[in-house]
Parts: C-alpha cells; sequence; structure tokens
C-alpha cells in the first residue's frame, strides 16, 4: 500500500451519454423527447376507457410510454452523475429543473393510463396484458393498474405532478444544493486547520485514529449546525407534501406507499422487523467488543463504521482498491471480476476526493447505452473499498438486466440492496482466502464486515424507527430543530442501547442523512435491512453450493423486475420470506463470525 497522493482516484466518463453538456446531441435529444411526449400525451386524452374496443390503441401508449421512460432516464442519470460530482455548477440545477417538467408532462400520461385501466372490467384487463407485445411486461402493467386503486381524480392527480415541480423536488433540490456546498473545518491533532468538502466527513469520522474521527464529527456536525433551519424545513415540507397527498389518495398509512414502491407486503415487513427486533443483542454485543478493545464500554454513534485502532496506519490508494476488489471478486465470483474490470478500464467510476461533490455514493445506468456508472468519493479507507464493492453489485444487477424490456428491468430497492450487499459479501469472503493478504488485513476485512452489519441492524433501524415517529408526529404538525435533534437522540439510545456511550449520541443525523430528503421515495431506509439478510441466505447458499449456485442467483437478479419481491425469491429460491423464520435463520447466521472476531480481538 503507498499513500493515495501518489495515484490519485479517478474521474469518470460521461461521452456515452452526450458528447458535451449542452451541446446538439443533448438539445436534439431533449428536443425530440419533448416533442413525442406531447404527442403522446395528445394521443391518450382523448382515448375511452380500456376495453376489447380500444385496446388497440391502448397498447400503443403502453409501448410508446415505455420508450418515452427508457429516454428520460438516459438524460435523467446523466444529470444526477453532472449535479453529484459537481455541486457548484448551477447549470446542473437548472437542467434538473428542466427534467422534472418533463418528467411532470410524463406523469400525465402516467395519469391516462391509471384512467383508463381503474374502470377496466378483469376480463378485458387480463386480456389486454396478454396481448404478444405486453407480455414481457405484463407485472408493471398490473402494478399502473393495482396503483389505480390509490389515485385522486385525474384533474388532482395532473394537479399533483405539475405541483410537484415546486413541492417535494423543489424542497429535495434544495437540501442537495446546501449539502453540496457544504465544508467544514477540521483541527488536526498536531493543532493544523484544514477545510474539508462534507463528501469526505463520513470517511474521516471512520478514521482509524479517533481522534480525527472526533474531530471530523464535531466539526462537521457544526456545519450541520449552520443549515439546520434549512434542513428542518425541507424535512417538514417533503413529510407534510406526501401525508397530505397519501391522504387524498386514500393511503391509511404512511408506509403504504414506500411499501408498494418497494414491491413488499406488510406482513413481510412485519416479519423481518420482528426477528431484527429480537436480536438486537447481536450486532450490540459486537459494538462492545470492539469498544472492550479500546478500553471502553459501548461507543459513540459518530465511530460506529470506524475500525479497530490496532487496524490504523496504512492507507489505501487508489490502485491498491482496485486490485483488492478485482481479486476478490474475480476468485469467488470471476464473471463479477471481468465485469468490474470492464467497468474500471473504460472510466465507469468517479472517486475522486475534491471539494464541491455530493456526499454519498449511488450506481446509476442507462438503459438506452445498456452502461452504469458509480458515484462516490474515496479517501483511502476499507470502507471505501466496501463502498466500491457495494456499488458495482448495483452495477452489476442493471448489466444482467441489460437484454431485459426497460419495463422489466425495474427492480425495487429491496432486491437493489440485496445485489449490492452480496457483492461486498463476495469482496470480504474474497480477502478471507486471499494468500497474499495479511492476517491483520483480513481482521480488518472481518471488522468491516461486521461494522457492516451492525449498521445494517442497528443504524437502519435507527432510521427506520426515527422516520416512522417522524411522520407520525408531522401528522399533528411541523417539528421544531429541538425535537428533531431530541427525537434523532431518543431514538438511537432505544436502539443501540448499552453498546451506545452516554453522550455518544449524533443529535444532527436527521439533518447529515440525505436519504431523508429524496423526493421521490420516504423510508429509503428497510431495503437495506432487507438486501442485507436476504443477501446473507443467499452467501449461506453460495457457501453450500459453491459456483454452481451462481446460474441461480443469477436468474434470481433477472426476475427482480417481474414480479412482486415474494414471488421472485419464491420462484427462484424457493423460500417463504414472509416467515419470521426466515429473517432469524440469515441473523443466527452471523454470530459465529461475531465470535469469530471476539476471538481475534482477545488474541491479537
Amino acid at each position: 500500500m503507498t499513500d493515495k497522493s501518489c495515484n490519485p482516484a479517478r474521474v469518470w466518463t460521461l461521452a456515452s451519454y452526450f458528447p458535451v453538456f449542452d451541446g446538439p446531441e443533448m438539445r436534439a435529444f431533449k428536443q425530440t423527447l419533448e416533442n413525442d411526449i406531447g404527442r403522446l400525451l395528445a394521443a391518450a386524452e382523448p382515448l375511452p376507457n380500456l376495453d376489447g374496443a380500444s385496446a388497440p390503441d391502448w397498447e400503443k401508449i403502453v409501448l410508446d410510454l415505455e420508450d418515452i421512460h427508457q429516454r428520460l432516464g438516459h438524460w435523467s442519470s446523466y444529470l444526477s452523475c453532472l449535479e453529484a460530482a459537481h455541486a457548484d455548477d448551477e447549470r446542473y440545477p437548472r437542467e434538473q429543473g428542466v427534467i422534472n417538467q418533463a418528467r411532470a408532462a410524463v406523469a400525465h400520461v402516467d395519469i391516462e393510463l391509471v384512467r383508463a385501466f381503474r374502470s377496466a372490467t378483469d376480463h378485458d384487463f387480463e386480456s389486454f396484458v396478454r396481448r404478444a407485445p405486453l407480455r414481457p411486461i405484463a407485472y408493471a402493467i398490473h402494478r399502473i393498474r393495482l396503483r389505480s386503486q390509490f389515485s385522486m381524480a385525474p384533474d388532482l392527480e395532473r394537479l399533483a405532478a405539475d405541483m410537484n415541480l415546486d413541492g417535494l423536488q423543489a424542497w429535495s433540490r434544495l437540501y442537495d444544493r446546501l449539502s453540496g456546498r457544504l465544508t467544514f473545518t477540521l483541527q488536526h491533532p498536531d493543532g493544523q486547520h484544514e477545510v474539508r468538502p462534507i463528501a469526505q466527513w463520513r470517511s474521516l469520522m471512520a478514521h482509524p485514529d479517533r481522534t480525527v474521527g472526533k474531530a471530523a464529527f464535531e466539526a462537521g456536525n457544526r456545519a450541520w449546525q449552520g443549515i439546520e433551519d434549512a434542513c428542518a424545513a425541507a424535512l417538514n415540507a417533503i413529510s407534510g407534501v406526501r401525508l397530505t397527498l397519501y391522504r387524498h389518495r386514500r393511503r391509511p398509512h404512511f408506509l403504504d406507499e414506500p411499501l408498494f414502491k418497494a414491491g413488499i407486503e406488510r406482513t413481510t415487513l412485519e416479519a423481518m422487523y420482528a426477528a431484527v427486533r429480537s436480536r438486537l443483542d447481536l450486532p450490540r454485543d459486537f459494538l462492545k467488543t470492539k469498544a472492550a478493545a479500546m478500553g471502553r464500554s459501548a461507543i459513540s454513534f459518530f465511530e460506529r463504521e470506524a475500525p479497530l485502532p490496532a487496524e490504523a496506519g496504512e492507507t489505501l490508494d487508489w490502485s491498491r482498491a482496485v486490485a483488492l476488489v478485482e481479486s476478490a471478486f474475480g476468485d469467488v465470483y470471476p464473471a463479477l471480476g471481468d465485469y468490474f474490470r470492464e467497468m474500471t478500464a473504460k472510466g465507469w467510476v468517479e472517486s475522486e476526493a475534491r471539494p464541491n461533490k455530493r456526499p454519498g455514493a449511488f450506481c446509476t445506468r442507462s438503459q438506452l447505452t445498456g452502461e452504469q456508472r458509480v458515484y462516490m468519493t474515496f479517501n483511502g479507507t476499507l470502507g471505501d473499498v466496501t463502498t466500491l464493492a457495494h456499488e458495482t453489485g448495483h452495477a452489476w444487477h442493471g448489466h444482467l438486466l441489460r437484454a431485459m424490456r426497460p419495463w422489466a428491468q425495474g427492480y425495487p430497492m429491496p432486491l437493489a440492496e440485496t445485489a449490492s450487499i452480496f457483492a461486498e459479501h463476495i469482496l470480504a469472503e474474497g480477502i478471507y482466502v486471499h494468500p497474499d493478504i495479511r492476517d491483520d488485513q483480513k481482521r480488518a476485512m472481518l471488522d468491516e464486515d461486521l461494522s457492516g452489519m451492525a449498521v445494517l441492524l442497528l443504524d437502519i433501524t435507527t432510521r427506520f424507527e426515527f422516520e416512522s415517529v417522524l411522520y407520525t408526529e408531522r401528522a399533528a404538525g411541523e417539528l421544531s430543530v429541538s425535537r428533531l435533534k431530541q427525537l434523532m437522540v431518543d431514538t438511537q439510545r432505544a436502539v443501540y442501547a448499552d453498546a451506545l456511550a452516554d453522550g455518544g449520541e449524533d443529535p444532527y443525523f436527521w439533518a447529515s442523512k440525505l436519504h431523508f430528503y429524496i423526493g421521490e421515495l420516504s423510508f429509503y431506509n428497510f431495503p437495506y435491512t432487507f438486501g442485507y439478510l436476504l443477501a446473507r441466505y443467499l452467501i449461506s447458499q453460495f457457501k453450500a453450493e459453491g459456483k454452481a449456485f451462481l446460474p441461480r442467483y443469477e436468474a434470481f437478479l433477472r426476475a427482480s423486475g417481474s414480479a412482486a419481491v415474494e414471488r421472485v425469491v419464491a420462484d427462484t429460491l424457493g423460500e417463504d420470506i414472509g416467515r419470521p423464520e426466515f429473517w432469524a435463520t440469515a441473523i443466527d447466521g452471523l454470530a459465529p463470525d461475531v465470535m469469530r472476531f471476539r476471538q481475534l480481538v482477545k488474541d491479537r
């Protein structure tokens, strides 16, 4: 390993989207798309509701809308890359506003489909989805029919789509701009001061030197405090708008819509959390083991992803990080290793640590080109390497679906997170068996792996519980900054219990966690725990069957956009995920790793 400054992280290439931003190719693409959206809406509005006679016309509407969604997704993916990597460039938020206007126009076409399907007889609707061009996307069409049961009158839905531009999306864009430009002043142990972008905050809090991590945490939270009123206003507005729409759409519970988007039943979510809540002592014990290694009884919230102190010292450069992932994937899952090598060779990964980058990491894709892009900020930690593997898992999922119809590629978030977390496990398994990896590095990987377990079972549960109370209380009125801080502290204390040191809470986590501010989706949390535990099941099957399991895993991924999650798992894996026992078994399978970690810490 060498100092990361010797080999700076990479900047991605986006030329396959458009040769240049706002160039002639992009302008022509936009103009054609906007014209096609207008023509499609004009064709859909006068059509009668779906029946045998109008079925051919509605078939054409569906097929044209599928094509428009694909092109809109290409444009949107491009802008998401630019906005994240260049938060200081005002051209991109303006362009995002144009995209949102196009989305609102497309939403009007969606509203016409909902109107057409809602009043169709069961016979006419089933005959419709059996038409040959529609069979490959039957599940997506059925979901439109299901959504029609919870829709307002068409004129109100059109109004909601238009108002969304200056409502949910506007508040979400405000948060993205504020957070993307946020900086904090880090005071190093030697007394030197340095201004850092907030995108580097998370990695610094996970620094092996706890004095650096604590200094970063406190400095970062001072920065968040400076925009706390704006964050609170955005969070109240986003949650308030959603609750108003839920009420008018006859959604009796705030979880109904996120569960629908996640493609799972309420009973499945309840089964998972019944198992999680009954077994929180396992991740708590892991954190207390780490704390004991530092001569303490508990950790602070900011250091939940920090490595053991003894693993401090070396920093990974980008070449070494890429080699680790490539080697681990190649040894354990060769096809994934080949794909990762292609991604890095073609410049599909943005990882440079620089100012004016949005915090976080993501994978995005274009169905038009069949390409993926991974965004992150690489700061040389093992956690960054895990993030690289995680996002590559998303990219691999999209790669496997590239031959499917666009609407059959729309997998829900719980299965998306299953693929990414499976890739994390592949990285860990590859490092554990690699002959050139030292024992202390393998111990560090086990630490990283189990720290991820603690995050998925404790941190994500904290987010779920916080958001549940947030929506409950928001129904009665706005929450103040002080209430949001207290609610976050109380929730962390309840979930982490004695694994969290007194005074070790993070009262500003509601502000710094961008997941709470995503305009398109609430409860951007439970799918992570779902994906983690389902991935644990998949790993157990992989260990039992070896590489012979991989074709079944890939069949599972390819089916992910073609049926409800419960059906996908039942059909491809033969399991019933509506039973708490399924999830409990996945959690219990972690106990040997925790015991192994405890022994390694004791023996070192």
